[in-house]
């Protein structure tokens, strides 16, 4: 029982239902909330409205985004690096909200750009740590003919009798050194401005490219892009413009085997890594898209005049705010819950991530369609915030791995573990 001499109004913290944070963790949150404030929403403003190409030229505000995220050292990889995983558990909710909330398309463009730089520092390898520890980056993975077979990386759902599609990215291992051939998608994050890759795709390691589930065999390897690779133009789309996507073309990129990350036998798993992470940090950053369409629709409800009085004063209006309120609450919950399963005794895991990428995203989508309605015809136009995050959040429901193909290797693990628990 909980007694009261008087009924108080809530308490509430930056991210709404907060237990005590320690002083450290409350600094860094309200210095990531004051970047996101004060650098990322002015800065991904002006990059919307910008094209493709202007968002990646010399002199585009891009580039100050990416100076003051280097000189704050929010995501500094040896800073990170060093935490336990009960630190990590602990601060990257925190980091990774405000980021979301400041803006979603910077806030992964400074995570996938370092890829590269995180095989490297995994690796321990001085060398690679030297070619490839410092610069931007990006995560090469998706292929225009293979679509989400990708993110179905032990071929689980293969219909019967046939096998994976080829693709268009290939390597080839030759004696002590690896050819890489073909293209990468379009959604390449980061890609125009890259000038590495950490690569992952499909390879002949002498038996052919197919294994006997119907899938592929593949490999991971950091690539440098100074030989053999060109790009096409940056993307243009509807979501996330700040964050610069497009293609690469590998014209027989030869590199040495030292810049394979993971071979024939491990490849699977450092990709399954890959995103098992992704994911995660997809469903931080997209509750901070969920609170920042919430707190836009609170504030407006209190502006706006209808009927003769606010829009808060309306019954419905104050149901429609606490139902965004709870999707932004059980999405952080969901998203906080999967990073202590990840950094703890029985994760990582990618059932856990999928599970919070999934929802997180779909609710952030939810909540900024709802807030975007409550703005009326408002919200349509580029004056006000929501039709950008709106357009924003519609992206997340593909990106990382689409929300349905993830469902079903979702349900593909919540299967596996069922039998291995009854023994079937």
């Amino acid at each position: 029982m909980f007694a009261f001499d008087r009924i108080p109004n809530p308490t509430l913290g930056m991210a709404g239902l907060e237990a005590q944070l320690s002083e450290e963790e409350r600094a860094i949150q309200e210095v990531a909330h004051r970047f996101a404030e004060e650098v990322m929403r002015p800065i991904g403003r002006k990059l919307d409205h910008m094209t493709p190409d202007e968002v990646v030229a010399a002199g585009s505000p891009l580039w100050d985004y990416v100076r003051q995220m280097k000189e704050i050292g929010l995501l500094d990889l040896q800073a990170v690096g060093a935490m336990s995983s009960e630190q990590k558990a602990r601060m990257l909710p925190l980091i990774f909200e405000e980021l979301g909330w400041g803006d979603p398309g910077l806030a992964i463009f400074s995570l996938a750009t370092a890829f590269p730089a995180f095989a490297a520092y995994m690796s321990g390898d001085p060398e690679l740590i030297d070619r490839f520890g410092n610069g931007i980056g990006c995560w090469v993975g998706t292929q225009p003919d293979r679509g989400s077979d990708l993110g179905d990386i032990q071929a689980t759902q293969v219909h019967p009798g046939t096998k994976q599609g080829r693709g268009n990215l290939f390597a080839k291992v030759v004696g002590d050194e690896v050819v890489i051939t073909g293209q990468c998608s379009a959604w390449v994050s980061g890609a125009p401005v890259a000038t590495s890759g950490f690569v992952f795709c499909q390879c002949d390691y002498g038996d052919g490219l197919w294994n006997d589930q119907g899938g592929l065999n593949y490999i991971a390897a950091l690539v440098p892009f100074d030989k053999g690779v060109t790009k096409g133009k940056p993307l243009d789309k509807i979501g996330q413009r700040p964050l610069p996507q497009g293609e690469i073309y590998f014209n027989d990129v030869v590199i040495p085997k030292k810049y394979v990350i993971a071979g024939q036998d491990t490849a699977h798993g450092a990709f399954f890594g890959a995103l098992t992470f992704a994911n995660m940090e997809m469903a931080l950053t997209f509750t901070g898209v969920a609170r920042a369409a919430f707190e836009h629709a609170l504030a407006y409800a209190h502006e706006r005049k209808q009927g003769g009085t606010q829009l808060i004063n309306h019954q419905s209006v104050r149901a429609r705010l606490f139902d965004m309120w709870r999707k932004v609450e059980s999405a952080r919950a969901i998203a906080h819950r999967v990073v202590n399963y990840n950094y703890g005794p029985n994760g990582p895991h990618v059932l856990g991530s999928i599970t919070s990428k999934t929802y997180v995203t779909q609710a952030a989508f939810e909540v900024a369609n709802e807030a975007l309605q409550m703005f009326g015809g408002n919200g349509l136009t580029k004056e006000y915030p929501l039709e950008k995050i709106f357009r924003d959040a519609r992206a997340a429901l593909i990106e990382d791995g689409e929300n349905n193909l993830l469902s079903l290797v979702g349900g593909s693990w919540l299967s596996t573990w069922y039998k291995q628990q009854h023994g079937l």
